[in-house]
């Protein structure tokens, strides 16, 4: 495997509680022990002289609406080179345990927002979309389809317009499930990944990576 950023960049991982995963968010360095922690540390391993400086800004709970919210902190601030965003689970999930939806359209304008200023102020800076994801580890989380298929098709439209890297986890999870594992061994609750789940995305992560040049 080749090294895939280039020495002194900076690596931004965005997100909700699947990125955040616990990190300090008083420590700028911790990356938490989910995807983002196991992808810092396996390219460490890798290229022990890289000089790459990974960042993790997920937060718990967060909808598309709070990235565009906290971009200028949390984005432009950082002036990374590579941004990988997993966002959207909780454009779904606050429907059902809330009766707080975000319809499809508001989950498009504002994510197509969030990527237009990216592209504006960080025109350099590629952008991996990772798709939202559910399986079906608790009884309810099937019903969630009706409203989360949609949001899926709009991050791959999205991706299709500005991103230079996909990653489709929903379809990754599923091959997975049927494959290699259970779905509570991916995650008991069907969103929050086990290290079982954080080592498959980290995993892919990386491949998806690998295939382009940077």
């Amino acid at each position: 495997m080749k090294e895939i950023y280039k020495k002194g960049q900076i690596v931004l991982f965005q997100g909700d509680s699947i990125t955040d995963c616990g990190r300090n968010r008083e420590d700028i360095t911790s990356l938490s022990e989910g995807y983002p922690g196991v992808i810092a540390n396996m390219y460490n391993l890798l290229f022990p002289d890289n000089g790459v400086t990974f960042i993790n800004k997920g937060i718990s709970g967060n909808r598309v609406k709070d990235l565009v919210e906290r971009y200028d902190e949390d984005f432009k601030s950082i002036k990374p080179d590579f941004i990988s965003i997993l966002i959207g689970i909780n454009d779904t999930w606050r429907r059902y345990d809330s009766n707080d939806p975000t319809s499809t359209e508001e989950y498009e304008k504002n994510y197509r927002f969030l990527l237009e200023k990216i592209k504006t102020d960080l025109p350099d800076c590629r952008i991996m979309i990772m798709e939202p994801f559910v399986l079906y580890s608790l009884p309810d989380r099937e019903q969630w389809r009706e409203d989360l298929n949609p949001k899926i098709q709009v991050a791959r439209k999205l991706a299709k317009e500005y991103a230079d890297y996909y990653l489709p986890l929903d379809g990754i999870f599923a091959k997975a499930e049927v494959e290699d594992y259970t779905c509570n061994q991916i995650t008991e609750d069907g969103v929050h990944p086990s290290a079982i789940g954080h080592s498959i995305i980290a995993k892919e992560y990386l491949k998806a990576l690998a295939k382009g040049s940077f």
